[in-house]
């Protein structure tokens, strides 16, 4: 089991309390896991990942074992910690302005 952490406004947009959990394909990826994750939630498409494209949206970041992996490729494998459920993947919103 993969262990997702979303940003309050996602939580409640799926209404979900705490991490979420979910079964992903082996190895498990960055691009597996919010596939996994737009599936089981499908009000989060488009909300993380542009509709048409699957790109990262601009003020949304990932972390894995408190590394920033909002510029990896989709399909470099995750970490073993992450995929093994004992760390998180954290989904956060940025913040930007002056």
């Amino acid at each position: 089991m993969i262990r997702v952490a979303l940003p309050y406004h996602l939580r409640n947009l799926a209404r979900v309390d705490g991490e979420v959990q979910l079964e992903t394909a082996k190895p498990a990826t960055l691009g597996t896991v919010l596939e996994a994750l737009e599936e089981r939630y499908p009000v989060l498409r488009g909300t993380i990942r542009e509709h048409g494209t699957l790109k990262r949206r601009a003020f949304v970041r990932f972390f894995a074992c408190r590394e920033d992996w909002s510029h990896e490729a989709p399909d470099k494998p995750l970490p073993q910690a992450v995929a093994d459920g004992e760390e998180p993947l954290m989904i956060i919103g940025a913040i930007a302005g002056g």
